[in-house]
C-alpha cells in the first residue's frame, strides 16, 4: 500500500507540478540568508505539500517527516524529487530527527517543517522550528502558496492537490532568526511571530485566489 501511495503521488507531483503557472515574490528573503552564510529553516502548512515538493525540488533539502504510515509514503515520494528525510516529529522520535538536522545544517544543507504536523491541528504551528533556529543560528524561512485550481482532501491536513494549469503564488516571508542567548521568553515570543507571519502569508494568498485586494 505504502509503494502504491508512493509512486501515485510522484506521478501526480510529476504531471501536475510540471503544469503549474507561477508567481513568485519575496526570493530575495531566501537570498539574503544565503548571503549572511546561513542555512535556511522551510516552515510551511500541511496544505501546501504537494506544490512545494515541486517548486523546492532537486536541492536536497531535509524534511522532517513523521514516523507513521502517512510520514513512510510522504518520504518515499519527495525523495524522488531529491530531497532528503529526517524521520521524527513532535509526537514521537523529536529528538532524534532533530540532530540528524542539526548535522544537516552543519553540512550546509536546508531543513523543511510541515510545520503543523505531525496530527494537526492545521495551520497551528509547532515549536520544532524554533528549537532548531535557537540551536543552530539559521534562519526560520516561513512561505505559502496558493493556488486558483486545486482538489482538497477530506484530511484533518486538507492536502491540496493541484488542478493541470493551476496558477500558483509563492509567498515567501522575512526570515526569523533566534537567539541562542536571548531572554528566556524569546523562543514563545518568536513562535508567535511565526504563527503570526504564516497566517498573514495565507491571507494574502487567499486574497490573491480571490482576487481581493490584501485584508
Amino acid at each position: 500500500m505504502i509503494r502504491c501511495a508512493d509512486l501515485l503521488f510522484y506521478i501526480a507531483i510529476f504531471i501536475f507540478g510540471a503544469t503549474i503557472r507561477w508567481e513568485v515574490r519575496g526570493y530575495d528573503h531566501l537570498q539574503s540568508i544565503y548571503e549572511r552564510g546561513r542555512r535556511a529553516i522551510f516552515t510551511f502548512w500541511h496544505p501546501c505539500i504537494f506544490p512545494a515538493t515541486w517548486f523546492w525540488r532537486k536541492r536536497g533539502i531535509v524534511v522532517m517527516s513523521s514516523r507513521s504510515r502517512d510520514g513512510e509514503y510522504i518520504a518515499r515520494f519527495i525523495q524522488r524529487f531529491g530531497y532528503g528525510a529526517a524521520r521524527g516529529s513532535s509526537s514521537r522520535g523529536a529528538g532524534r530527527a532533530l540532530a540528524e538536522m542539526v548535522e544537516c545544517m552543519e553540512n550546509g544543507i536546508d531543513v523543511a517543517f510541515t510545520i503543523d504536523g505531525p496530527r494537526g491541528p492545521v495551520y497551528v504551528a509547532k515549536d520544532g522550528a524554533v528549537t532548531l533556529a535557537r540551536h543552530t543560528g539559521n534562519a526560520i524561512l516561513p512561505f505559502h502558496i496558493a493556488m486558483t485550481r486545486y482538489i482538497e482532501a477530506p484530511s484533518w491536513d486538507r492536502l491540496q492537490i493541484p488542478l493541470p494549469f493551476t496558477r500558483a503564488l509563492m509567498l515567501i516571508g522575512e526570515p526569523l532568526y533566534v537567539a541562542r542567548d536571548g531572554r528566556e521568553d524569546e523562543p514563545k515570543t518568536k513562535q508567535a511571530s511565526l504563527q503570526c507571519t504564516l497566517d498573514r502569508l495565507r491571507r494574502e494568498g487567499e486574497a490573491w485566489r480571490k482576487g481581493q485586494s490584501v485584508p
